[in-house]
C-alpha cells in the first residue's frame, strides 16, 4: 500500500508542475489563479467576419478549397497538425472566438498521418501499446482514431456537420476505414469533396454502402471518378442524376458507347472540367451534333489521354459551336489522334484558349513550309512535348527537331504574341528562338524575334529529367539581338560543412549559374578574392591561396 501511495504522490507532483503557467517575460512560474485578467477585450469590437479572417492565418490550410487529395494538397513548410492544435486552443478564449474557430476548423477537415515537425519524434513513442512483457509495443493507428473521433463529433452535433465541405484523409486510412467513412458522410449534407477509396470508382462490393450514402446524403458533391467496372452505374447517371452540381469528372478505361457518354455528360449542367483516359470506343462521333440527340457539353478544361480515335477534324466540329468555342480555355492532348502538324487547326478554331499541352510520339519528320504556322492571340502557356525514337548514329538529328523548328518559325513570325511560358523536350530550342545577329556597323533595323515580352522557356532532353529554365528577352535598342539567360537549380551542399544553413549549419550555399549556351558562370565568394587564370605564372602556391577563399 505504501508503494501505491508513493506512486500516486509522484503523479500528483508531476501534474502540478505541468499545470503551472510560465511568464516568459519574467521567467517565473505563476498559478492560474494569479493571472492578471484586467483590461478591455479589444477583439470584441471586431466584426465576426474580420475575426474569422484573422484567425484563419493561424491555420492556412483550413481554407484550401481545391478538389485535390490529401497527398496532392500538401503545403511546403509548417506542420498542419500543430496549426490545427493552435487554432483549436484559440476557441478557449471566448464565445466569439469559439464560433470563429469552429467555422474555420470544420470547413476543410484534414486527417494528417503524422506531425511534420520534431514533435512527431516524441509522439511516435507515446502511441505504442506497451505492456510489462512487451516493451516495444505496436504503434497505434492515429489517423484511424482521428476519423472515429471526428465521426462521433459530427454525428452528435448537427451544427458542426453542416459546416463540413471538404474531408481529406491519407490513402491507407480511406482504404481501411470504409465503414467509418460511410457513417461520417451520411451526416454531411453540404460535403463538396471527400477522399474516397479506389473501390468506389470501380463499383467494388465493399464500397456499395458508401456509394449509396454519397448518392443519397451528399447531393452537393463536386468531383467524381469512374474506372473500368463501373460502366453500369455510369450509364444510370443520366436517369438518377445524384449530383447536379458536379464540376469535375474523370473517366478511365470504360467500355462505353459514344452515345452513352454524350447523354451522361449532357445531364451535368455545372460540369467544367473533364478527363477522358484510355477510352478505345470513343472517336470523332462524340463531337458531332445532331438535332434529336444531346450535344457534347461546353467544357472549360478538357484532358484527353490515350484516345487515338479523336482527331483534329472532330475538334473543329466541336469548336464550331459558339457556346463551346467561347468556353474552352485549357486543353491537354496526350497520345491522341491529333497530329502536331495539324495543331494549327485547333488554335484557329479556339480563339479563347489560354493553355495548351500536346504530347505525341512521332516517327518521321515533316517540312514546316507545307502547313500554316501556329497562330493564337490568347495562348499564354504552351506544352509542346514532341518525342521521337532514339536516333541512330547515322542520323544528323532526330525527327522531332523538325517540329521544334516549325515552332520557332511560328514564334519568330509573331503569331504567338501572348505566350509567356513554353515547355519543350528539346535542348536546341533556346538557340533556335534567338534571331540571327545583325551585320556589324549596320544601320538596318534589328532582326525581329516575334517576342513582345519576356518568355520563360523550360527545356529538357527526356521526360525523366528536370526542367531547365531559359529566360528569353525580346530585342531592344541597346541589345539588338535579344538575350537568353539560363539558370540552374541551387545546390545546398557544401564540401567543408556538408550541409547549408537550410539544414541547421552555417555553411555557404554553392550556386551554379549557366550562361545560356552550355557553359557555366563563376560566382566568386564575398570573403575571398576572385580566382583568375594562371596567365603564364608557374607558382602553384599563388593559385592555391586565391582559390582557397573562393572554394570555401
Amino acid at each position: 500500500m505504501k508503494i501505491l501511495q508513493h506512486i500516486r504522490s509522484i503523479s500528483r507532483l508531476k501534474n502540478g508542475d505541468e499545470a503551472r503557467i510560465y511568464d516568459y517575460n519574467t521567467s517565473t512560474a505563476r498559478s492560474p489563479n494569479n493571472l492578471n485578467r484586467s483590461g478591455r477585450d479589444l477583439t470584441s469590437r471586431l466584426p465576426l467576419k474580420l475575426l474569422t479572417a484573422v484567425l484563419s492565418k493561424i491555420c492556412p490550410h483550413a481554407l484550401d478549397d481545391n478538389f485535390s487529395s490529401l497527398e496532392e494538397s500538401m503545403r511546403d513548410g509548417g506542420c498542419m497538425l500543430c496549426d490545427m492544435r493552435d487554432l483549436a486552443q484559440c476557441a478557449l478564449v471566448s464565445r466569439r472566438f469559439l464560433v470563429a474557430t469552429q467555422t474555420i476548423l470544420y470547413h476543410n477537415v484534414r486527417i494528417d498521418p503524422v506531425h511534420y515537425c520534431e514533435r512527431e519524434v516524441d509522439l511516435a513513442g507515446k502511441r505504442k501499446r506497451k505492456s510489462f512483457f512487451e516493451r516495444n509495443g505496436e504503434p497505434v493507428d492515429a489517423p484511424k482514431q482521428r476519423v472515429e473521433q471526428f465521426s462521433r463529433t459530427v454525428r452528435d452535433n448537427q451544427s458542426l456537420a453542416i459546416q463540413v465541405e471538404f474531408f481529406k484523409m491519407p490513402y491507407m486510412t480511406r482504404e481501411t476505414c470504409i465503414a467509418d467513412l460511410a457513417r461520417t458522410v451520411s451526416v454531411l449534407p453540404n460535403l463538396k469533396y471527400v477522399d474516397l477509396p479506389d473501390g468506389i470508382y470501380s463499383d467494388d462490393r465493399s464500397c456499395t454502402t458508401l456509394k449509396q450514402e454519397l448518392e443519397a446524403r451528399c447531393p452537393d458533391l463536386r468531383k467524381m471518378k469512374y474506372v473500368h467496372g463501373a460502366e453500369r452505374s455510369f450509364a444510370l447517371l443520366s436517369h438518377s442524376r445524384p449530383w447536379q452540381n458536379l464540376e469535375i469528372l474523370e473517366l478511365s478505361r470504360l467500355q462505353i458507347e459514344p452515345n452513352t457518354l454524350v447523354s451522361v455528360l449532357a445531364s451535368f449542367s455545372a460540369l467544367h472540367e473533364l478527363r477522358l483516359e484510355d477510352l478505345p470506343t470513343i472517336d470523332d462521333s462524340v463531337f458531332q451534333h445532331h438535332p434529336l440527340t444531346p450535344a457534347f457539353p461546353p467544357i472549360t478544361k478538357l484532358i484527353l489521354q490515350g484516345i487515338p480515335g479523336l482527331t483534329a477534324g472532330g475538334f473543329e466540329a466541336y469548336l464550331s459551336r459558339p457556346e463551346t468555342r467561347e468556353v474552352l480555355t485549357h486543353l491537354i492532348l496526350l497520345d491522341t489522334g491529333v497530329l502536331p502538324s495539324e495543331l494549327y487547326r485547333i488554335l484557329v478554331a479556339s480563339p479563347y484558349l489560354k493553355s495548351l499541352r500536346i504530347n505525341q510520339m512521332i516517327q518521321r519528320s515533316f517540312t514546316p513550309s507545307t502547313v500554316p504556322l501556329l497562330a493564337s492571340h490568347s495562348l499564354e502557356t504552351f506544352y509542346y512535348e514532341i518525342e521521337s525514337p532514339s536516333a541512330s548514329p547515322q542520323d544528323l538529328q532526330p525527327p522531332s527537331e523538325s517540329y521544334y523548328q516549325y515552332l520557332s518559325l511560328s514564334i519568330h513570325a509573331g503569331n504567338l504574341p501572348s505566350l509567356t511560358s513554353l515547355y519543350a523536350l528539346s535542348t536546341s530550342l533556346p538557340n533556335l528562338l534567338l534571331p540571327p545577329p545583325a551585320a556589324p556597323f549596320a544601320n538596318s533595323k534589328p532582326p525581329s524575334s516575334g517576342l513582345r515580352q519576356q518568355l520563360m522557356l523550360y527545356t529538357k532532353s527526356i521526360p525523366e529529367h528536370d526542367w531547365y529554365l531559359t529566360v528569353i528577352s525580346p530585342p531592344t535598342s541597346t541589345n539588338r539581338r535579344g538575350s537568353a539567360t539560363a539558370t540552374r537549380p541551387i545546390s545546398f551542399y557544401n564540401g567543408s560543412m556538408q550541409l547549408g544553413p537550410q539544414w541547421g549549419h552555417k555553411a555557404r550555399d554553392s550556386v551554379i549559374v549557366g550562361n545560356g549556351f552550355g557553359g557555366f558562370l563563376a560566382v566568386p565568394s564575398e570573403d575571398g578574392p576572385r580566382p583568375s587564370s594562371s596567365g603564364g605564372h608557374k607558382h602553384k602556391h599563388s593559385w592555391s591561396k586565391s582559390s582557397k577563399g573562393w572554394m570555401g
